[in-house]
């Protein structure tokens, strides 16, 4: 028999995050399971859609999931997937995926859907991959649930998107074998993309005495508007800025997101521009760590050299790409998913499904390219 699947109401706020702690714990860094204002928003949110299935005798939930969207872009994230553990293997995650890919992607709201995947067992890789999501890369020791974990990235396109993607002509060569690996996984192509020349090194800069780290999120969300009233500047979908790191002179802005519950945090954009602070990389990520961010991400666009380039040098390293991320007239922008941990990175309990695995490799490839001494730089 089909499960009943409906969306989820206001009236199930409480049962929700019953289900939610009996499938998570108490270590469930989303807000999505966790907080009711926050999770009454999202019911309401006309540009997401939560779906819940009821077991057809008792009428008590069993499993949850959600596509979360927002105004004005067309990317969204499928999140909070839960199966009550007495209902476990009855298709009910799978699904659920399904009746709200057909509710976002099908219908024409949004032109791609990302997962964040779990990799403590093969099952939730297995979920995403029967509902048409591809694996796109790997982000290590992304999130601290009772541990680090590291997370898979997955996304699925409505149809004819990968086909409208922008061509990108160079890269740094520490991405090239991360291309080549989307390439064989997704079925797209790189053609013709070379391997750029180095970039001189950036001209002395006066160095940063000390970074104010500003956690007021609604002086944060007010103060980012005015620096940047439209989506020009900035682009990194369902993230809003809750940190402002500024040195005491005030000429650079970086903007951030940070979840100490889960132990990460994201940089979004810097004003004026980013490359304002793209020579203080360093002293950024070391403060958000010391703010609780044992993992640190940026979402750069492929073709810009030069932004990729500064990550790299301060030792991020590319994890995934996300093709056909951001729509652009009617083509479409790649993005690269680059990521410093602070924390020892330990792959020895992840579960890796094949299609997954050839990232890995390349992750482990690129790591040790960059943190690991050469030959030439050992001391005989």
């Amino acid at each position: 028999m089909s499960p009943v699947i409906a969306p989820a109401v206001r009236a199930d706020i409480a049962e929700l995050r019953q289900l939610y702690y009996a499938v998570y714990g108490p270590h469930y860094p989303v807000a999505l399971g966790t907080d009711p204002a926050e999770m009454a928003r999202l019911i309401a949110d006309p540009h997401s859609l939560w779906l819940v299935t009821r077991c057809a005798d008792t009428g008590s939930l069993t499993a949850s999931a959600a596509i979360r969207g927002e105004a004005g872009s067309r990317t969204g994230r499928l999140e909070g997937i839960a199966v009550h553990p007495e209902h476990r293997a009855a298709g009910l995650a799978a699904a659920l995926t399904e009746a709200l890919c057909a509710g976002m992607l099908d219908t024409g709201r949004l032109d791609s859907v990302y997962a964040t995947v779990r990799t403590v067992s093969a099952g939730p890789q297995r979920v995403v991959a029967r509902n048409g999501f591809r694996p796109l890369g790997i982000l290590p020791n992304a999130v601290d649930l009772s541990s680090r974990e590291t997370l898979a990235l997955y996304a699925r396109h409505a149809d004819g998107v990968l086909d409208r993607r922008i061509p990108v002509t160079e890269v740094p060569p520490a991405l090239l074998p991360l291309l080549r690996t989307a390439e064989s996984a997704l079925g797209i192509g790189y053609p013709g993309v070379a391997a750029a020349r180095p970039l001189p090194a950036p001209a002395p800069r006066a160095a940063v005495e000390r970074l104010e780290v500003i956690e007021a999120p609604a002086f944060v969300r007010r103060r980012f508007r005015e620096r940047f009233p439209c989506a020009e500047g900035w682009f990194y979908p369902l993230h809003t800025p809750n940190v402002l790191l500024t040195p005491e002179d005030g000429r650079f802005e970086v903007y951030a997101y940070l979840n100490r519950a889960g132990g990460y945090g994201s940089l979004l954009t810097a004003h004026p521009d980013p490359a304002a602070a793209a020579a203080h990389l360093e002293p950024v990520t070391r403060a958000l760590a010391r703010a609780g961010a044992g993992y640190i991400e940026a979402l750069v666009p492929l073709a810009h050299h030069e932004a990729l380039s500064a990550f790299l040098a301060q030792g991020f390293v590319a994890g995934a790409v996300y093709p056909a991320m951001r729509a652009d007239g009617d083509g479409f922008h790649d993005y690269a998913v680059l990521s410093r941990s602070g924390e020892r990175i330990d792959f020895r309990g992840v579960a890796v499904e094949p299609p997954l695995q050839p990232y890995l490799d390349c992750y482990l490839s690129a790591w040790a390219s960059t943190h690991l001494p050469t030959s030439s730089e050992v001391a005989p």
